[in-house]
């Protein structure tokens, strides 16, 4: 029995395309096959851009495989068009632009003065009556002021009780900075401050001044700093704010005004005019120190 053959088309059939079975037509040229299917010169054929003849599309740079800053800071990630500030619409984080105004009218609108001079004044005067009536006798008293805000706290509390009790008080400025419990978490090199004690503070009632109390961490560290200069009789904390979160057992024993805070928000005492006047500044959501 002979072998069965597929019929191939003859002669006369071999130059049309439609003759015979579709498995059975000749391969027809490229180009040929390309203009057959609609397909004109230039454009890119199914088998990919170069491929019989074609020229390929325009070559573009190279670009990283994700372009895109982390975060998408600066860039605008959908199709929408962007939005304008001072259109209503809140722009969402990481896109849009924002002008130097709206950015100070901003920080502008995030802080807020909770104690101004005549208010810090008048915490300070009745922080000093406090500690003459915890502490009669004025020649026991020892003030040291943990920088940078508690040294002009310090030095007007002084300025009060010897006003009030007619008798000087020693003030001391004592810096922190070696004793803090996250030097090995910084990873840097630490900027030391000035540290005046003028004595020992042995038997004396030794009245840590501070400006902003939260954790307790550098009150802690004050207590350690002061420990070098001697066995004090009783040591006593004032704060002239306290913003909570506590994390460690500090008590403050003279409080100029409690706020309550987020753990996220900055209170910081500046100074306002070249002539000493202070006021402690409220600002929401910009990264609490832990203080």
């Amino acid at each position: 029995m002979a072998a069965w053959r597929p019929a191939l088309p003859g002669p006369e059939s071999a130059g049309g395309a439609g003759s015979g079975p579709e498995w059975a037509r000749p391969l027809l040229p490229l180009a040929l096959a390309g203009s057959e299917r609609g397909l004109t010169p230039g454009s890119a054929p199914v088998g990919g851009p170069g491929v019989g003849g074609y020229p390929p599309p325009r070559s573009q740079p190279d670009a990283p495989f994700n372009s895109v800053p982390r975060g998408g800071e600066g860039c605008n990630l959908s199709n929408d068009p962007p939005i304008e500030p001072g259109s209503g619409t809140k722009l969402p984080p990481g896109t849009g632009s924002r002008t130097e105004a709206g950015a100070g009218e901003s920080l502008a609108s995030a802080a807020a003065v909770v104690l101004d001079e005549k208010a810090v004044e008048r915490a300070l005067t009745r922080i000093a009556h406090e500690i003459l009536e915890r502490n009669p006798d004025p020649d026991q008293l020892y003030l040291v002021g943990v920088p940078n805000g508690g040294v002009p706290l310090a030095r007007r509390i002084a300025a009060h009780l010897q006003e009030i009790a007619g008798h000087p008080v020693v003030v001391g400025i004592l810096d922190t900075t070696l004793y803090r419990d996250d030097l090995l978490q910084t990873g840097s090199r630490p900027r030391l401050r000035r540290t005046e004690m003028p004595s020992a503070v042995d038997d004396r009632v030794v009245i840590l001044v501070d400006d902003v109390a939260s954790t307790g961490r550098t009150i802690r560290a004050a207590m350690d700093a002061l420990m070098d200069f001697g066995r004090p009789r009783s040591v006593q904390v004032v704060a002239l704010v306290d913003r909570g979160h506590r994390e460690l057992p500090i008590k403050i024993d003279y409080v100029g005004k409690n706020i309550p805070t987020h753990r996220d928000d900055r209170v910081k005492l500046r100074r306002t005019d070249g002539e000493g006047s202070l006021e402690v500044v409220l600002f929401h959501g910009e990264g609490g120190e832990g203080v």
